[in-house]
């Protein structure tokens, strides 16, 4: 019957990793792929390599923690550690189902809480700590991203001009007998550096996220002694390999588009923001968020560039007037419409501008010396409604509750059946 218990155990784990590598992955490369700097291929693969050196590297000391220091060691039966690696994987797949970057290390926490609420070994004052910073690093990211876009982005885009990629910075040929690692020769320097950039961070993203969520898929087992570190290290990067080349594809399009456009600049933002958070978490000795602290910049992101020219209850409650007006389009551009002498809609038509020719001539391109004031619409600059998607935003605040009370309500019911 242990014996069972122990293989058991271990295809929970590969389940466990596998969504793991399908959020995780989300996160780390959300910003690259929307950017289009890297495939989702090319993502898959370089997430794997970086998230293994940071299991390899400071994941050993991360697992010890998981395994002895939230619950006693002692609580970790075979059974017990079937039951919390269960109940963590089957939330992370409801989320990633829905394409939402789940937090691992959340859902994780939340079941081993389970466990420990119903055998009377939770360490009550360690998960006070954790729970304040849970609340408090979603909000920073948050008003972190809402600033920047608000006031700073504008004079940073004015100075860096980073575009969007046609065609991805990296990629990977899979069509001839042996896969090909492939650069993009067509990019203008100051977009090649962004983009390297954003990879770079992209990579980092990963390595920390190997560090910390490698643990979420093992530490039960290696806490029973079903495992050593080294080969839990490696059956937890497997599974989340598996994860990162085939669910992550939902995630990657959440946070890489769904929740707002990302040009370089933003990917490079967000990824900066929410890797240092998770930084000063971790070398805090916090178990850390890297999928809500991301995204929540993300979200603080987008408002703050799409508030410049529209309010929030603008955004979100979109006028009939606003709904019914006409507006003339020119290519990828969308003009407003403008009233003659009559009060008549008019407005240019196709070929009436000159290619590249801006139908405000007063207002300079990004690069020029003048940026546009908060409040004053920009007709280059993107939609709001693309800049910050509400209801994108909803789903994804909704299942980051959801998915870890699901867990410790799961694991909780089950060890008060058991007890």
């Amino acid at each position: 019957m242990a014996a069972l218990l122990i293989l058991l155990g271990f295809l929970v784990a590969v389940f466990v990793g596998y969504n793991i590598g399908g959020s995780s992955t989300g996160v780390a490369f959300g910003p690259a792929v929307g950017s289009r700097a890297v495939r989702k291929v090319t993502a898959g693969a370089l997430f794997t390599v970086f998230a293994f050196l940071g299991a390899w590297t400071i994941g050993r000391k991360v697992i010890t923690t998981m395994s002895t220091e939230i619950v006693d060691a002692a609580a970790f039966t075979p059974a017990a550690s079937v039951g919390v690696l269960f109940f963590t994987g089957l939330a992370l797949l409801i989320s990633n189902l829905y394409g939402v970057p789940a937090s691992t290390s959340m859902t994780a926490v939340a079941a081993i809480v389970g466990l420990g609420l119903a055998t009377g070994t939770l360490n009550t004052a360690l998960m006070f700590t954790i729970l304040s910073a849970w609340i408090v690093a979603p909000l920073i990211a948050v008003f972190t991203g809402a600033f920047i876009g608000r006031y700073l982005y504008p004079h940073l885009d004015a100075k860096f001009e980073f575009g969007r990629l046609t065609n991805p910075l990296i990629a990977i040929d899979t069509q001839g007998r042996r896969p090909r690692l492939s650069v993009n020769d067509n990019v203008a320097p100051r977009d090649l550096i962004g983009s390297a950039l954003v990879v770079a961070i992209a990579c980092y993203m990963g390595f920390s996220a190997g560090a910390s969520n490698a643990a979420n898929a093992v530490a039960p087992l290696v806490g029973n002694g079903s495992l050593d570190p080294s080969p839990a290290i490696l059956l937890a990067v497997g599974a989340i390999s598996v994860g990162g080349f085939t669910i992550a594809r939902r995630t990657l399009a959440t946070v890489g588009s769904d929740i707002t456009k990302m040009p370089i600049l933003a990917a490079l933002i967000v990824s900066t923001v929410g890797a240092t958070i998770i930084t000063v978490l971790s070398w805090l000795g916090i178990p850390a968020s890297l999928a809500v602290s991301t995204t929540s910049c993300i979200i603080g992101l987008g408002w703050g560039r799409a508030s410049r020219a529209r309010t929030l209850a603008e955004i979100v409650t979109q006028s009939p007037a606003d709904e019914s007006a006409p507006t003339f389009t020119t290519g990828a551009l969308k003009l407003p419409p403008v009233e003659d002498d009559k009060g008549v809609a008019a407005g240019p038509t196709v070929g009436e501008l000159a290619e590249g020719e801006s139908p405000h001539p007063d207002r300079q391109h990004a690069s020029g010396d003048r940026v546009s004031s908060i409040g004053e619409k920009d007709p280059e600059e993107l939609s709001a409604e693309s800049l910050f998607d509400p209801a994108a935003t909803a789903r994804i605040v909704v299942l980051w509750v959801i998915t870890p009370t699901m867990a410790v309500v799961g694991s909780y019911g089950l060890f008060s059946l058991l007890a």
